[in-house]
């Protein structure tokens, strides 16, 4: 036992063996000094506990906390904080793609965006603009010193600096380390295939909304990111006609070209090319005359393929005979105009050969006949008279005279005196082709479900005979030069005198051809035009329609056919046989 032993200070006391702790040494007060030092001890034990209570409590809070930010990094939103972080400073969420992709026909993307970063300025967080400029523009040297000094300068909290950095661009400003500059993740709109559908694609502007074309048709469907636009365009064909189309106008020194090509049967747009064109990504910069598109928004003369739908006037509403004809031996004088015959034949000549002559005189004779009112409600009735209800904004009025004369019935009867775009003429020759049913041209893909019914034009025998006339221009008349072997192609020439000052310049040309392949059965319809072609040696000088337009709808035949799907087959002569027997019985009556 110990035993406590005190000292001679009044508080200082040690313990050696034998005493007890906490005994007395002596005194009165020995039990009120033992429960003292009692309760004290049990008092620090207490508080012992409860830090240690408090600590633990505090480490399981802070344990619960990061095990909450690992589920959200790992699981919820905050990982695109954390990527944002990763990815740079002062950087957006990366962005999710908003604006919906256009494709063609087979689902090819024409148009589509991709994430890329703009470059903006805090000018407020800016601390020396003069020096943040000059080291911005050693990095971007596209800026301008002056232009990006005053917006550095301007005390705005946003101001654009560069859009669309590449992400080289943007490591180099971010390397900088200079405050106040600062990204935005951004989309842009990028075209795969360039200029080869510009026109029907049109342009987006700077804030990626449709300002032309399918992109300004649908600005609203797109800017929604539901399902792609699928357009009617075969981005194959559209390559093919371009290509034929370009050099056609190399060729013969045209200033501006169009080629179309459309299904005969749903009125499906499958190429659709206008030359000059333009980079969509660059129509800002674009002449204003590449940024014309011819095909659907310029309205012109298209000379004498209007003898298709004069012949099927006089057959249809006329009720002539292939076998009846008229007088075309002498020049027509009317309204102090002449009307003569470019192939002059000098004799009566029947129905079927004033189409394949091209008789200017025979034409004008038949629309006579049948009168203006008729021939105004059937033009009227292939829709030749009303603007083109199809996906863009850029569609021409057609021009036409009121009142509808006499004498403006004679030169409509061959193209002159009205007016109209490419497509509106593409769109007639198919109702007459494809068994006389009216249907509206669309940019727009059409499952075979979809297929308007269309409104009746001409009857099934006034269609057939048409393709039948159109199979002989071919291979008697003028556009011998469109046949390709195998493909039983149809269709008509007409050159149009462009108008020069206040009249017709005769040496100004604007030729076209229409075609119609296969035409026994006729699918597909294409439409040549070039813009003031000149000759050259090759034919012989003379720039009409059967010298450049018709063998250039020749050679995009030739290249799109085997691609949709129509193969080469023995050649047939129709009914060439028929038709000249009808012809020669007809000229057999007349000299009776």
């Amino acid at each position: 036992m110990f035993r406590l032993f005190r000292t001679g200070r009044r508080h200082g006391a040690f313990l050696y063996p034998g005493a007890e702790i906490g005994a007395p040494a002596g005194g009165r007060h020995g039990a009120s000094e033992r429960v003292s030092i009692e309760g004290q001890a049990k008092a620090a034990v207490e508080v012992g506990r409860q830090r240690l209570a408090v600590t633990a409590g505090v480490f399981a809070l802070a344990f619960c906390v990061i095990g909450a930010r690992l589920v959200d990094l790992m699981a919820l939103n905050g990982g695109a904080e954390a990527a944002r972080f990763a990815a740079g400073r002062d950087a957006v969420a990366a962005p999710v793609v908003q604006r919906a992709d256009i494709v063609d026909r087979n689902g090819v993307i024409l148009a589509t965006n991709l994430p890329t970063t703009n470059l903006y300025a805090n000018a407020t967080r800016v601390i020396d603009p003069a020096e943040t400029a000059r080291r911005l523009i050693e990095v971007l040297p596209g800026l301008s010193f002056e232009e990006t000094l005053r917006k550095l300068s301007s005390g705005k909290t946003f101001v654009y600096l560069h859009r669309n950095l590449t992400p080289y661009e943007k490591n180099l400003v971010n390397r900088l380390g200079l405050p106040g500059l600062e990204f935005q993740a951004a989309e842009r709109r990028v075209y795969p295939h360039g200029r080869l559908a510009s026109h029907v694609l049109g342009a987006t502007n700077i804030d990626n909304a449709g300002i032309a074309g399918i992109e300004r048709t649908f600005d609203s469907r797109l800017d929604s990111g539901t399902a792609p636009v699928r357009l009617s365009l075969d981005i194959r064909v559209q390559h093919a006609v371009h290509a034929v189309l370009s050099q056609a106008i190399a060729r013969f020194r045209a200033i501006a070209g169009v080629g179309v090509v459309a299904d005969a049967r749903t009125g499906e747009i499958l190429a659709m090319v206008s030359l000059p064109d333009y980079e969509p990504r660059a129509y800002g910069r674009a002449e204003a005359d590449a940024r014309f598109n011819r095909a659907t928004l310029g309205v012109y003369e298209m000379g004498s393929t209007f003898k298709l739908m004069n012949t099927a006037m006089g057959l249809e509403v006329g009720g002539y005979r292939l076998s009846d004809g008229f007088d075309a031996s002498q020049p027509l004088h009317m309204a102090g105009f002449t009307i003569r015959d470019y192939h002059a034949q000098n004799r009566w000549l029947s129905i079927p050969e004033i189409l394949v002559h091209s008789s200017n005189i025979g034409s004008a004779r038949l629309a006579l006949s049948v009168g203006g009112e008729a021939q105004k409600a059937f033009l009227s009735r292939l829709g030749l008279l009303s603007p083109l209800a199809i996906e863009l904004p850029e569609v021409g009025d057609p021009l036409y005279p009121n009142p509808w004369r006499p004498i403006n019935t004679v030169t409509i009867s061959y193209g002159h005196g009205i007016a109209v775009t490419p497509v509106h003429l593409v769109k007639a020759v198919s109702a007459l082709v494809n068994g006389g049913i009216v249907r509206p041209a669309t940019l727009l893909r059409r499952e075979p479900d979809d297929v308007p019914a269309g409104r009746p034009a001409v009857s099934a025998a006034t269609s057939a005979a048409m393709r039948d006339l159109m199979r002989l221009v071919v291979t008697d008349g003028t556009g011998r030069q469109a046949d390709v072997p195998g493909y039983r192609v149809g269709g008509k020439t007409g050159t149009a005198e462009k108008v020069v000052g206040r009249g017709y310049g005769n040496t100004v040309l604007m030729p076209s051809f229409v075609a119609a392949f296969p035409i026994d059965d006729p699918r597909y319809v294409v439409l040549v035009t070039l813009d003031e072609p000149k000759g050259i040696p090759e034919t012989h000088n003379f720039a009409t329609a059967g010298w450049n337009a018709a063998p250039t709808a020749g050679a995009i035949i030739e290249r799109v056919a085997p691609l949709l799907g129509v193969m080469p087959t023995r050649d047939v002569i129709l009914t060439r046989d028929r038709v000249r027997l009808a012809a020669a019985e007809g000229a057999a009556r007349a000299t009776e």
